[in-house]
């Protein structure tokens, strides 16, 4: 476990150390020229901007799900990097909405953004289930500052007429990794740990998606490969609200916690709690 440990602490010093070394690259200016620009309704650019909506009923689910009684979580604390995941959809909902109204350069960096803040939460999220409690509640605010910062760099070096885009791709495609690295080589201490990978395969979907965007709109002139890309990005979010809604604390011998003493298992229903001192 601990060299597992030491290879996600390897894996985020080498891309942060990656951010720097690469060379700039720009934001594309032909990246806002999306193959959908119909208008429905007096809305420019309409299904690009309504396919938002997938983002806020995942967002909105998410939480309702996150802060019931009855979704299992060993540790209250363990409920808030997925509160912050959902919240990060939902204004991930608004941004990109805004955004694709009238797709510059500016609106880009408030679609962006709140994206950071569903990225790194995920990423927390999953340290707290396969790693470390207390690690991963306290990864939880350097890693949404290291997102936020990956946005607020591009920007500012747009600005400065010398964009560099790089720290900002860097950090997806982090995010990415990890998750499917923690999901192949760290068990969950939750069941339905699998479906992470139901997230990182929505992901590359999207992704698919995204570059085919005329390809996509070509067949039938329906929908574009954008639009789609949001819907896809959202079922990733739908992905962890069934997982949060199905699972159930793990086996106790499969269990590795950070309290000192064991936690033992009080009844059938997976009710937890510290056994008394002494004990």
């Amino acid at each position: 476990m601990a060299s597992r440990a030491g290879s996600f602490v390897a894996l985020t010093v080498l891309s942060v150390t990656l951010s720097f070394l690469l060379p700039s690259t720009p934001q594309p200016i032909a990246y806002h020229d999306f193959a959908d620009h119909r208008q429905y309704f007096g809305v420019a650019n309409f299904l690009d901007v309504a396919s938002n909506v997938g983002f806020l009923l995942a967002g909105l689910s998410g939480l309702v799900i996150t802060f019931r009684r009855r979704t299992r979580f060993v540790f209250e604390a363990e409920r808030w990097p997925y509160a912050l995941f959902f919240a990060g959809m939902l204004f991930t909902a608004a941004g990109s909405a805004y955004y694709h109204l009238s797709p510059d350069n500016e609106r880009l960096f408030w679609d962006r953004l709140p994206m950071t803040i569903a990225f790194m939460s995920l990423v927390a999220a999953q340290v707290v289930d396969r790693l470390s409690v207390r690690a991963g509640l306290a990864l939880v605010l350097p890693l949404l500052a290291m997102g936020a910062a990956s946005v607020v760099y591009w920007r500012a070096t747009e600005r400065a007429g010398v964009g560099n885009l790089v720290p900002y791709g860097i950090l997806q495609a982090y995010a990415v990794v990890v998750l499917l690295f923690f999901a192949v080589w760290h068990p969950s201490r939750y069941t339905r740990g699998n479906d992470v990978y139901g997230v990182f395969a929505a992901y590359v979907v999207a992704k698919l998606f995204e570059l085919a965007d005329r390809q996509v709109l070509g067949v039938g002139s329906i929908v574009s490969g954008h639009t789609l890309k949001h819907l896809a990005a959202a079922i990733a979010g739908a992905f962890v609200c069934r997982m949060l809604l199905l699972r159930e604390p793990a086996p106790l011998e499969a269990q590795k916690y950070d309290s000192r003493r064991p936690l033992l298992r009080t009844s059938s229903v997976a009710q937890w709690k510290e056994p008394p001192k002494g004990a």
